[in-house]
């Protein structure tokens, strides 16, 4: 119960003061997340990484990214012939299963359970889950003939990604940033992650409808929240990683879905009443199941 008051609860507890106040004072989500997504984000992205130092720790994470959104979309395509599901629910599948919050959820569970030292990388992979879902989630979320020229102009359109590029720059060439810039960088950065946590409680009080069709949701639920973390596990005794890297990657293969589709899927009316539905469900589930996860692996 140890880490559950003194990593889960905390957390949980910010999420709920921005569920409270959205609940209280209905405000404009989108405005916050584009405050956070062009100013406060990228200087977390930045400055995390420009002080990482790389290794094959950010290799391994890249690979395990691919390897775990192929299997989640192999697997949900088994289900979607199985159950002889249409389109638009395997799309509404495939964005709440393949699609995780490691972001506004992941990285504060992985700062204040593993650590600082454990930062960069799940800021990496952040950034890196944020293009896989910039792509792979506007095509699946279209399912349309430009879904793909779509998903690139997306991804271009996203600061983290020039924030991480202009990180890698500025680590190989022999110039300083000065300090007076590089302090003000920091300081959006730090106001990052609490902000990203207030976030996801307002998108949360953000759901209006709900659907609970039992055989999609708890079919979701399972992949998301059962086979993810086994792929994880699987992944980390085959490539004999090491203990730091597989604590980040076991504790994003077991966050909840990503707030974030639940927008893909209003937007292009891809079951967003099921996406909404399996968004919630699994980050009620992961109170308890990151706090069981954490005493084995903290």
């Amino acid at each position: 119960m140890g880490i559950f008051f003194t990593v889960v609860l905390p957390i949980i507890a910010i999420f709920g003061a921005g569920f409270i106040l959205q609940r209280i004072r209905v405000l404009d989500v989108k405005s916050i997340a584009t405050t956070s997504i062009y100013i406060f984000l990228p200087a977390l992205v930045f400055t995390s990484l420009y002080e990482a130092e790389y290794d094959k720790g950010f290799t391994i994470i890249i690979i395990f990214a691919l390897f775990l959104l192929f299997m989640m979309i192999l697997i949900n395509k088994v289900l979607a012939r199985m159950f002889k599901w249409n389109q638009s629910v395997e799309s509404a599948t495939i964005l709440t299963t393949a699609f995780m919050n490691g972001g506004n959820y992941g990285v504060p569970v992985i700062l204040y359970s593993v650590g600082s030292s454990a930062l960069p990388y799940a800021i990496f992979f952040m950034v890196l889950q944020s293009l896989i879902m910039n792509f792979f989630g506007v095509y699946y979320a279209s399912r349309s003939k430009n879904g793909i020229s779509r998903a690139l102009k997306t991804i271009f359109k996203m600061p983290a990604t020039y924030a991480a590029l202009l990180a890698f720059i500025f680590q190989k060439i022999p110039w300083e940033i000065p300090e007076a810039v590089y302090s003000s960088l920091s300081m959006l950065g730090d106001a990052a992650i609490p902000i990203m946590m207030v976030m996801l409680g307002m998108q949360l009080a953000s759901i209006t409808s709900l659907k609970f069709n039992w055989q999609v949701l708890t079919s979701a639920v399972i992949v998301r929240m059962v086979i993810s973390p086994v792929l994880a596990v699987l992944f980390i005794m085959a490539f004999d990683v090491n203990t730091l890297i597989g604590s980040v990657l076991l504790i994003v293969a077991s966050m909840p879905s990503a707030a974030t589709t639940t927008m893909y899927a209003i937007e292009f009316d891809t079951e967003p009443d099921m996406v909404s539905s399996i968004t919630l469900v699994t980050t009620l589930i992961s109170i308890f199941s990151l706090t069981i996860l954490l005493n084995f692996i903290v």
